[in-house]
């Protein structure tokens, strides 16, 4: 599976979920059951790819001001949501992590930015399809680096956070 294919599927079950992460995991792993296996940790391949690079500092920082707070748990669960948002979003985000004020103009942080089961759905269809859990592969899940890539953030500066995502913290803060 190639990165198009990988979008192609993220964007049409978000679609066809009205943008309902929830909805869009059941729909996403519906879809995955489709494929053979192989497909499916294809798919985890590319999956993985996009949430280890969104591993970064200033998405964090994003997340935090978008959420009013990320822990860790949160935060890996934000880059999940980010994927599920599709491709447009997310290389937007990665790139310039302030244009998500833009990007999800109908985010709400009580009930958005959270897609945790999003980030397992290979590994259900996977099981499903094989009766075997999907497996652990080098290329796959190699271990993220202790630190976020990028300059640090401070989360408890406000003024710090304002001057780094102006646009964000003009909309979320307050």
């Amino acid at each position: 599976m190639d990165e198009t294919e990988f979008w192609e599927i993220v964007d049409s079950t978000r679609e066809a979920a009205g943008g309902d992460p929830e909805k869009q995991t059941d729909l996403l792993i519906g879809r995955l059951l489709k494929l053979d296996p192989e497909s499916v940790l294809d798919f985890a391949r590319q999956f993985a790819v996009r949430y280890r690079r969104a591993y970064t500092w200033d998405l964090w920082g994003a997340a935090a001001v978008m959420l009013d707070g990320a822990s860790d748990d949160a935060f890996d669960s934000f880059r999940s949501w980010l994927v599920s948002r599709g491709r447009r979003v997310y290389e937007g985000a990665v790139h310039e992590p302030d244009r998500l004020a833009e990007l999800v103009p109908d985010f709400d942080p009580e009930t958005d930015g959270e897609a945790e089961e999003f980030g397992y759905a290979a590994d259900e269809a996977y099981e499903q399809l094989t009766g075997e859990p999907l497996p652990d592969t080098g290329d796959r899940e190699p271990e993220e680096p202790e630190e976020p890539g990028g300059e640090v953030v401070d989360f408890e500066d406000e003024i710090a956070l304002a001057d780094r995502f102006p646009r964000l913290w003009e909309r979320f803060s307050g």
